[in-house]
């Protein structure tokens, strides 16, 4: 932090950073919790996802309540604006991660519910599911130790994530193409992976707004952060 801040101003913004991480927990559990699910069939672990949604909602209303009133009272200079927009925008897109674990299970209780399943719970929705939690927690811990390096890891890993979801669907369209009766549940399961792989995509999004906080520069939809990964 500058010198020139108020003790303040420090400690609303601590404040800020402590419910940002503490969301993000929120939202890696949720994740977590809702491909657990789909592998088990666990019904009340689904619902548990999809109840907890509307706590994930409240906390991206009350950080951006908190980060506006911080800009209202404060009128933080550049560099501290900078760094509680980037806030905003990591909140968002948690609150997005934790929509997408809510769809997972929802989605996942459907399969369930449905019966007569005639396609295998893929191992490789787990092995997707995974590289997305490794890629969130990754973020969240270079967002708590402002860590370029680390985030530039997490933008890297996007394309493993890419390659198991476009592997996944290579399955289902075979198992679609064999047997047609399949086709409705395995078009369920290519929206479970593909939540999964946005998850992939958020988690990069947050680590591009740890660059952002850290150095400055922007690198959303420039190629940049591609670029900054291979670094």
């Amino acid at each position: 932090m500058s010198d020139h801040l108020s003790k303040q101003f420090d400690l609303e913004l601590e404040h800020i950073r402590t419910r940002l991480l503490q969301m993000g927990g929120l939202v890696e559990n949720q994740v977590q919790a809702a491909i657990d699910a789909f592998s088990s069939g666990n019904l009340e672990a689904m619902q548990q996802v999809i109840d907890r949604d509307c706590e994930v909602d409240a906390n991206e209303v009350g950080i951006d309540e908190d980060c506006t009133l911080l800009i209202a009272r404060r009128q933080p200079t550049a560099r501290d604006l900078r760094l509680v927009m980037a806030v905003s925008r990591i909140v968002t897109d948690l609150e997005r991660v934790g929509d997408k674990a809510a769809k997972i299970a929802n989605m996942s209780r459907k399969l369930h519910q449905g019966g007569n399943q005639r396609i295998p719970r893929l191992s490789d929705i787990r092995h997707c599911g995974r590289l997305a939690t490794d890629m969130l927690q990754s973020a969240l811990d270079s967002l708590a130790r402002m860590d370029v390096a680390a985030a530039r890891q997490v933008i890297g890993a996007d394309k493993a994530i890419d390659a198991a979801f476009n592997a996944i669907l290579r399955q289902l369209i075979t198992y679609m193409m064999e047997d047609p009766r399949t086709i409705s549940e395995a078009l369920d399961i290519i929206w479970i992976a593909k939540a999964i792989e946005r998850v992939g995509d958020h988690a990069a999004n947050i680590a591009e707004n740890v660059i952002y906080i850290v150095s400055g520069v922007d690198v959303r939809h420039s190629g940049a952060a591609r670029k900054v990964a291979s670094e």
